[in-house]
């Protein structure tokens, strides 16, 4: 089937960590690649321009149109952005939303519902089937950001440092991030992105989940989810609750548990929104 190349959508899924570009046409997803987050409220122009330049690579020639949801692309960082896709791609046809509305678009499609990430960061909505109708503010990893990866590393961090943990958690811990109180510190203090450096340790939370303890870290951090995000949106919570992100997906059993225990309904569960945004865009290129 040949390509028309008048009508190439690119999408961008992009998180802290990385983002995700898919090209699709004529129905069809025609290419992919992977490059480094761009989160506006890590990066400018300049930072994001860098990362395209030797990141991207898709032929920026067949792109016709730009659809970018992203972490941190709040309207006041959303010209950071938009004017470095502007600088970089040649069509004029771009678009920069939150990557709350692709977690949104992903999971309803163009249906009523709750949508929520649970990835490095956490963030959740009342999706009305067309645009977010209410949203209850992350605040953040410091502030808020609770059942993210960047909270459940926090939390692990803390009560390893603190000797809250037993001794064999604690003893692996140091065997497997050959690394001292102080090295950690310096990371979450001094050095960029301490969101992702803290996420990178739900790894030896995944591992751990035998340990009492280790478990009782996420479902205090998944209630905490419940109680101080989903359950301000009393008027519809009759509707199902989604979820994307690596947190939500790898953790879901307890997840699945927390949301029983609270009287919700549970809805999909996915690693990643793009498999849902490509379907969402693929339908709105029929219509």
């Amino acid at each position: 089937m040949p390509v028309n190349l008048f009508n190439m959508i690119l999408i961008a899924d992009s998180g802290s960590t990385k983002t995700e570009w898919k090209l699709i046409g004529n129905g069809l997803e025609i290419s992919s690649c992977i490059t480094s987050g761009i989160n506006p409220f890590f990066l400018e122009k300049e930072e994001i321009l860098h990362i395209l330049n030797t990141e991207f690579l898709i032929s920026k020639d067949d792109v016709s149109s730009v659809f970018f949801y992203g972490a941190g692309c709040i309207p006041a960082k959303v010209s950071v952005v938009s004017e470095a896709l502007s600088s970089f791609f040649e069509t004029k046809s771009i678009e920069v939303n939150s990557d709350l509305l692709a977690a949104a678009r992903s999971l309803c499609q163009n249906q009523e519902g709750i949508a929520c990430i649970l990835g490095t960061g956490s963030n959740s909505c009342y999706y009305d089937g067309k645009e977010i109708a209410h949203n209850v503010s992350p605040l953040g990893f410091i502030l808020g950001d609770e059942g993210s990866g960047a909270v459940l590393g926090k939390k692990l961090i803390a009560d390893i440092l603190k000797n809250q943990l037993p001794e064999t958690i604690r003893n692996d811990f140091f065997f497997t991030y050959p690394v001292t109180a102080g090295d950690i510190l310096e990371h979450v203090y001094r050095k960029p992105f301490p969101n992702r450096y803290l996420a990178q340790y739900t790894k030896f939370i995944a591992k751990h989940m035998d340990c009492e303890s280790i478990k009782f870290i996420v479902e205090t951090s998944f209630n905490e989810f419940v109680a101080r995000n989903l359950l301000q949106y009393q008027s519809v919570l009759q509707l199902p609750i989604h979820f994307t992100g690596s947190i939500a997906f790898y953790f879901q059993e307890i997840m699945k548990k927390v949301l029983e225990k609270s009287g919700l309904k549970l809805g999909k569960i996915t690693q990643s929104p793009m498999e849902g945004l490509v379907e969402y865009h693929l339908l709105s290129i029929k219509n």
